[in-house]
């Protein structure tokens, strides 16, 4: 199984911007699927953003659409977040995540495998 592991979170004011790195080692990562799920206190874990493979699909939650973006770098074992306007309710434990069933959610939940995730608070 691949490794995966988050970096980037940190504290950043109410519009600003944050970038996080998904860093996988362990794996044939250009053959992943690969996604950012979130967990805010008190709620449970969230998709945000999924990108297949070969970068031919992405997707988006609608509460990030527009101010999110997902890329990923095959050469460098590594996919990003790019996270823009960022608001207080996107303060959470992200986390990435990898399979090699599909592009879609359940495909995550269900065969993923999860890094340990990083902090992002976003302050009024």
């Amino acid at each position: 199984q691949v490794r995966l592991v988050e970096s980037g979170g940190g504290l950043v004011q109410a519009g600003g911007s944050l970038r996080l790195s998904c860093g996988a080692s362990g794996g044939a990562f250009s053959m992943y699927a690969m996604g950012w799920f979130r967990q805010a206190p008190g709620k449970e874990r969230e998709f945000v953003a999924i990108i297949s493979w070969n970068e031919g699909d992405t997707y988006y939650s609608d509460s990030v659409k527009g101010r999110f973006t997902i890329s990923r770098d095959n050469a460098k074992s590594t996919m990003y977040l790019q996270m823009n306007s960022l608001k207080p309710e996107d303060t959470a434990v992200y986390y990435c995540a990898a399979n090699r069933e599909a592009t879609v959610v359940p495909a995550f939940t269900l065969k993923g495998t999860w890094g340990q995730g990083t902090q992002v608070t976003v302050s009024s």
